[in-house]
């Protein structure tokens, strides 16, 4: 049945997505009889709306599903029964009054309560001119008793205004209004319980708490199911995946990090303490170049959900040191009385080397059908929108989700999914795929220095900032914001 979708204006990229990903999560293709990984929905746009439009229509098999998919979602303002849509008011009378009954009267009995919101993208409606739009609805047979606090059903007229172009939002040709029941709605008010300036425990890289909660709905994180972050800091992707029930596990190449914090009542578990939630299985001191798995375990993690280190906040580190790599000096053993306290020492842990051991990792570790979520860094030096990203023969790439952070950088959500087994062929095709990528891409990428890259000046010859901004390919801008 189809459904009208409204979705928050934010992070445009990452709205369908996160639908597709909960819609797996929560059966829709198996109920549609088809479990091939490749499903997805099918998505409308409403007559005259443009694909950055908060409005968009999709296919569900049940409004179970619809309602489940609502209610877990970051990006989806509410999902709703469309009775009936136009360009004026006179249209969608004839819409609703057209709408099967059967589908209506269940939900207008006397024995009933419901309330009416009107709401409006484009445009503000005040309270009298909303008043005005619910009495022109009076040709539906409501029969229930109004209750504006907790409604058996909650009703919608929202509308979008014929603003064109003009209005710093995706343009609209023609005003368009929609009349629906609300089949579930998404509940923000997590996002302020965990927001970061809250947080016991926090790093200068912690994940914003709205993109932490979007990277576990991409890898479906429920009760039942193990996540490992790598990277972990200060534990904020793992506290959202434990928000929804998900067991979970980290390792940070930093011991301090893992071990001390800023003391015993300031730590990544203390950030789970302040939540109420299920404390990580364990956390380890791990190098993601030398993981610490012993030989032959695999399929262990349902998910990895990172925020891989490529050098603009905090640059990646191994183990070794740089004296040690080069040979100049050899391996040593750390005294026992000296473990305690014994930091390693570290070298430059470049992104190239860094996303292909993640791959790895992954492809090793992962159950079939697992998901790897991470970030990816893209550095448009000449204004181009063609992106390579790192491959795998073990995944396949399900969504590619760019939020853009300023003229030259952004950041991609890449979300894949474990359709192979492991086996040494395997790595060594990899291994290959890994070389021509390296071989192939940018330069920054085996410096691991986007950091002077993304702040320096554009020093290209006969190009300046503002050559820059005017010609770069970008993605569109809403009042003053990339969304």
């Amino acid at each position: 049945m189809w459904y009208l979708c409204v979705f928050y204006h934010r992070l445009l990229d990452y709205r369908r997505p996160e639908v597709e990903a909960l819609a797996e999560l929560f059966g829709a293709f198996r109920e549609n009889g088809n479990d091939s990984p490749s499903c997805s929905l099918e998505w409308k746009l409403p007559e005259s709306h443009h694909p950055d439009s908060p409005f968009h229509l999709v296919n569900l098999p049940s409004e179970d599903i619809a309602r489940s998919i609502a209610n877990r979602s970051i990006l989806v303002k509410g999902i709703y029964e469309l009775w009936g849509e136009g360009s004026s008011y006179e249209d969608l009378e004839v819409a609703i009054k057209s709408y099967p009954d059967e589908r209506k009267l269940p939900y207008l009995t006397p024995e009933s309560t419901f309330k009416i919101t009107v709401d409006s993208f484009g445009k503000v409606i005040n309270f009298n001119e909303q008043n005005e739009r619910i009495k022109g609805l009076a040709y539906i047979p409501f029969k229930g008793r109004v209750n504006l606090r907790n409604p058996d059903h909650k009703f919608w007229l929202m509308e979008t205004d014929d603003y064109g172009s003009q209005n710093g939002l995706p343009p609209v040709v023609e005003k368009r209004i929609f009349f629906g029941r609300e089949v579930g709605a998404a509940d923000r008010k997590l996002l302020p319980t965990y927001q970061l300036k809250s947080r016991s425990y926090l790093g200068p890289t912690a994940m914003d708490a709205e993109m932490a909660f979007l990277m576990a709905n991409q890898a479906l994180a429920m009760p039942g199911k193990l996540v490992y972050d790598p990277f972990v800091g200060t534990g904020s992707i793992l506290v959202a995946a434990a928000h929804f029930g998900a067991m979970t596990m980290g390792a940070d190449i930093d011991i301090r990090v893992v071990r001390d914090g800023r003391g015993p009542d300031c730590n990544i578990w203390s950030n789970f303490k302040q939540y109420r939630l299920p404390m990580p299985i364990s956390l380890l001191r791990a190098d993601n170049n030398l993981p610490p798995w012993r030989p032959g375990l695999k399929e262990v993690f349902d998910a990895i959900i990172c925020d891989p280190p490529y050098g603009v906040r905090a640059g990646g580190r191994k183990s070794g040191g740089r004296k040690l790599l080069k040979g100049a000096v050899d391996p040593y053993t750390v005294p026992d009385d000296k473990r305690t306290d014994h930091i390693p020492s570290t070298a430059p842990y470049s992104l190239v080397e860094c996303v292909h051991d993640l791959l790895d990792l992954a492809a090793r570790m992962l159950v079939m059908g697992g998901r790897l979520v991470f970030f990816y860094p893209v550095l448009r030096e000449d204004g181009s929108t063609d992106t390579v990203f790192p491959e795998h023969p073990c995944f396949r790439l399900v969504a590619a989700c760019e939020q853009i952070l300023s003229l030259r950088y952004s950041r991609i959500l890449l979300t894949m999914v474990k359709t192979a087994p492991y086996s040494e062929e395997i790595a060594v095709s990899a291994r290959q795929k890994h070389l021509d990528f390296k071989e192939n891409h940018v330069k920054w990428l085996e410096d691991g220095n986007l950091h002077s890259a993304v702040f320096s000046p554009i020093d290209r010859e006969g190009d300046t900032a503002g050559d820059y901004k005017s010609n770069k390919d970008s993605k569109p801008k809403y009042r003053g914001k990339y969304v």
